[in-house]
């Protein structure tokens, strides 16, 4: 890369070294998932050295995936990830949208618009466009409201059968549960190869039980859920080898056999432990016809607990009472295990009601995918019932770009050239939609433009089908306002943090010397 071409062929002075090479990475990092975005968007294949192929059109997925080494594209996809971790969907909206505001922001520093002035313009714009995307917002009143499934149709990629999925567990939790903030609807989703798609009040734990001898279902279930081993306390062995240390070993030994009788003696009918089971309690147990399932995660831990009203506990804990103990257990219909999946289900806890989605795959490959896909559904649902939801495919973008053109006529001076910048980044979303459809994106972005002024709407947009301007709202085509906020906030943080680096300096290696400033020329590419 020559340092002294711009995209225009001008002269760029070396000053502008750092700036020129950071656009450039986040240029390449912006081509990488631009094409994905919109229904005609197209998928990207990933190849690791291994020759492991993962073929998809999400943007987090492959922004985490790629194999990058530039400091300023390693930014762009953090953002991402921030997106995808905060509200679970619009990772390529916010890559687009950041990398046109760093490419418009250094083509106005190359007009000759200090850079401290686009940055000022920049955050103006993104405030106004932030405020104006609140404004917009419609909000959902009703669990039944059809645009839940228009929301989980589009960030479900079009996938019907999953998104009628999460909205069926979208309606069997309820909108008060689906706007607690600690939880998240993407976290009841787990998809499998071979099974078939279903939605159930329950929970699924991904182990089996520890042996064939116990039972395979256990109805109106006692639950204890032992955050531990189910092991004797442990003895070093230099304490073993005295006999105070073997008499010691000898009591623990007997004082474990005691507290695994005591689960037998509170009725309990299933065991989920956090991590092993001693032999000894393996036969007790099974000998009482109990279900015992080991290892198991301390997310699946929470869940049970939550759904069955059950308390964890310690090992020492089993040396509590039995009426102690009892206050510990938690009660469900049923607990079975589907031994085609290899998994256990507790359904019809006496807790908290909870719900699963179990997405059904045909193949390996596809399992990863579709569990992707059905998580970007569910964070969208959840997104809308909390925040509420605008016009999509683009639209919303085009009317809060008309919204900043406005307030730019209250900032004066080089300033307003960064407010021009936001501008042009709201346009990009519905012209790479648009390009991606087979049509001229310039073309389309001005129509678009033109019938919003005139019918003084913010939901006008382009058929991708027939290139015709249509409303998105009646054709259902709607994105959460907790995407389209964190998106523009993100991309605005992003670009002006890559817009201040005005030196790249490489640090100095552990045992070499100092390190010394280098150009841009010098750093690794993406």
């Amino acid at each position: 890369m020559n340092l002294k071409q711009a995209g225009s062929g001008a002269d760029v002075d070396e000053r502008l070294a750092a700036l020129m090479t950071n656009a450039n990475a986040v240029r390449a990092i912006t081509a990488a998932v631009e094409g994905t975005i919109g229904p005609k968007g197209l998928d990207t294949m990933l190849v690791d050295r291994f020759g492991e192929v993962i073929i998809t059109n999400d943007g987090v997925t492959i922004l985490d995936k790629m194999d990058v080494n530039h400091p300023a594209a390693k930014m762009l996809i953090n953002i991402a990830k921030a997106q995808q971790a905060e509200v679970g969907d619009g990772t390529t909206t916010a890559t687009i949208m950041a990398g046109g505001l760093v490419a418009e922001g250094v083509n106005q520093v190359i007009r000759g618009v200090p850079v401290a002035r686009v940055i000022e313009g920049i955050r103006y714009g993104i405030n106004a466009a932030l405020e104006q995307v609140k404004q917009r917002g419609r909000q959902i009143r009703d669990i039944e409201d059809e645009v839940l499934t228009s929301i989980a149709m589009i960030a479900g990629r079009e996938h019907r059968d999953i998104a009628e999925l999460v909205v069926a567990a979208a309606r069997l939790i309820g909108l008060e549960k689906l706007t607690e903030t600690n939880f998240k609807l993407a976290d009841i989703i787990t998809a499998e190869e071979g099974a078939e798609n279903e939605v159930f009040l329950g929970v699924i734990v991904d182990k089996e039980r520890m042996n064939e001898d116990m039972p395979l279902s256990v109805s109106d279930a006692k639950l204890l859920l032992v955050d531990d081993a189910l092991e004797p306390e442990e003895i070093g062995d230099e304490a073993l080898g005295t006999e105070a240390g073997f008499k010691r070993y000898s009591e623990l030994q007997d004082e474990f056999k005691l507290n695994v009788q005591k689960i037998v003696e509170l009725g309990v009918t299933v065991v989920f432990v956090d991590r092993g089971v001693h032999d000894l309690a393996e036969e007790i147990l099974t000998d009482a016809g109990i279900m015992v399932v080991q290892r198991v995660s301390a997310r699946d831990m929470r869940r049970v607990a939550e759904h069955s009203g059950g308390r964890v506990i310690k090992r020492t804990g089993l040396k509590k009472d039995l009426a102690d103990l009892q206050k510990y257990l938690g009660l469900a219909e049923k607990v079975y295990e589907d031994e085609k999946l290899e998994q256990i289900r507790i359904l019809g806890g006496k807790g908290k009601p909870m719900a699963t989605i179990l997405v059904g795959a045909a193949t390996e490959e596809v399992v990863g995918e579709r569990e992707r896909i059905a998580k970007d559904a569910a964070s969208s649902v959840q997104a809308a019932a909390k925040g509420g939801y605008v016009p999509g495919g683009g639209a919303v973008e085009i009317a809060l770009a008309r919204d900043v053109e406005k307030v730019r006529e209250n900032v004066k001076g080089m300033t307003a050239y960064g407010v021009d910048c936001v501008s042009s980044a709201l346009k990009r979303p519905l012209a790479q939609i648009v390009e991606n459809a087979g049509y001229n994106p310039l073309e389309k972005v001005e129509e678009v433009l033109a019938a919003q002024i005139a019918a003084n709407s913010d939901s006008l947009g382009t058929d991708c089908d027939t290139g015709e301007t249509v409303d998105m709202l009646t054709r259902g085509i709607v994105d959460p306002v907790p995407v389209k906020l964190h998106a523009i906030k993100a991309a605005g943080e992003v670009a002006i943090a890559i817009l201040r680096i005005d030196t790249i300096i490489k640090k100095k290696e552990e045992g070499t010397n100092a390190g010394k400033p280098e150009s841009a020329a010098n750093m690794p590419d993406f």
